[in-house]
């Protein structure tokens, strides 16, 4: 279904990522703290004093919470990083909330009783570790209020003058103050290829073998032509062993799968236990977004919006839209009725969500909030593209709270369908 916007200002069109430095996250704690970007530029990397506590932790504090700056670097692999250089488990690493992988992006880390002398010698062109401080309690998911966002939009052609440019801003913000469709971005759907909920959903309806394969063969335009060529004929021959040789070093979660089934052709759910636990859970997670998404299109299209109407369910007076899990309540009247339909389009019940072939992958449902409210929407630049000659750009910054996208906020004002990178 057709992406539905609820402003009716003019998009701006554009596109974002086009510099690691143009989509920039700073965590806000839960009591406010802005975690600030302090070290990152595109072109280089700043050293800053540090100062380290004492080796001796005081009584009761296992726990050393840091300050963890990275650029350009998915949040997993940098938490694996890091514990690589530890020489211990990533379980022993706490973090808040994921972050965007292509950006430059902040936030607080936990370690469990870490090698104080590697941390401080320890050097990365990726990665900064600063502020350091012993706690007692271990950083979990969710122990933030939000994210800080300061993004850039390139290549804005065809937008008029400057001040018809600023005033399409400053209008699409106004409207949004008062509410936009709580979307999943983007990201929550797998990057580039697109393809974590249609990995879900083979899960959800039983085919683990499927999702599997389609985790390791699907392509898109723009994926480097080595493994767009090894995905491809991976799909045709189905040969592990040409396929261990022909998949890049960098895709190594591919390669994990692969190697597993180099020995084990069969065992599909073995071989998707090699990924991390964190990452198995998110196929199931992302095909409960897509159809988050697609109740929140349907009421829009439908007329009905998003506002309370007879049979919703409510969270703080807001319509709650359905995460489908195997004990999910659909609403009644005509939001329920809008529920059942995207299940039956999709020919799934909320049954197939406990995966008895893979039990890991079960998720009981939840509700979540239909209407976003940017907060601190703020417009910080106008300015001559340095990247595009002759177009221009646009900087500009708002907070979310957990949980919630920035893609969201873009698409709505760029009034871009999909992947708002193209």
């Amino acid at each position: 279904m057709e992406h539905v916007f609820v402003t009716d200002s003019r998009g701006i069109g554009g596109r974002i990522k086009r510099r690691i430095a143009d989509f920039q996250v700073q965590e806000v704690s839960k009591d406010g703290t802005l975690r600030e970007i302090r070290v990152f530029t595109d072109t280089e990397k700043r050293e800053l004093p540090k100062e380290w506590p004492s080796a001796e932790r005081p009584a009761g504090r296992e726990q050393l919470h840091l300050t963890l700056e990275k650029f350009n670097l998915d949040t997993n692999f940098a938490i694996q990083l890091i514990a690589r250089m530890q020489g211990t488990s990533r379980k022993r690493i706490g973090f808040a909330g994921m972050k965007d992988k292509r950006g430059i992006t902040c936030q607080r880390i936990s370690i469990w009783q870490p090698d104080l002398e590697r941390l401080k010698n320890w050097k990365s062109r990726y990665l900064d570790l600063r502020e350091a401080e012993w706690r007692e309690e271990r950083i979990e998911l969710g122990d933030l209020w939000g994210n800080d966002f300061n993004i850039t939009i390139r290549d804005l052609e065809g937008t008029g003058t400057e001040e018809e440019l600023r005033h399409a801003i400053e209008t699409c913000f106004a409207q949004m103050r008062g509410g936009i469709p709580n979307f999943f971005g983007e990201q929550r759907f797998g990057g580039l290829r697109q393809t974590s909920h249609r990995v879900g959903r083979e899960f959800v309806k039983g085919s683990i073998e499927n999702g599997v394969m389609l985790y390791l063969t699907a392509t898109a335009p723009g994926e480097e032509e080595d493994v767009a060529l090894a995905r491809k004929n991976l799909a045709e021959t189905r040969d592990f062993s040409r396929a261990s040789n022909e998949f890049p070093v960098k895709y190594r979660y591919e390669r994990a799968i692969i190697h597993h089934l180099c020995k084990y052709p069969r065992d599909f759910v073995g071989a998707f236990k090699k990924l991390p636990k964190a990452l198995t859970y998110m196929f199931t997670h992302a095909y409960q977004s897509h159809l988050f998404n697609e109740v929140l299109k349907r009421r829009l299209a439908e007329g009905i919006g998003l506002q309370p109407v007879e049979g919703d369910v409510l969270e703080d007076g807001i319509v709650a839209a359905p995460l489908f899990g195997f004990e999910s309540k659909l609403a009644e009247g005509k939001p329920g009725e809008i529920e059942r339909r995207v299940l039956e389009a999709e020919g799934v019940q909320l049954a197939d969500f406990k995966v008895k072939a893979y039990a890991e992958l079960s998720t009981k449902g939840a509700r979540k909030k239909a209407l976003l409210v940017p907060e601190d929407l703020r417009l910080l630049e106008i300015a001559e593209d340095d990247y595009y000659p002759g177009k221009r750009k646009a900087r500009i910054g708002f907070r979310l709270t957990k949980g919630n996208y920035a893609t969201t906020v873009l698409m709505e004002l760029m009034k871009a369908e999909g992947n708002t990178n193209d």
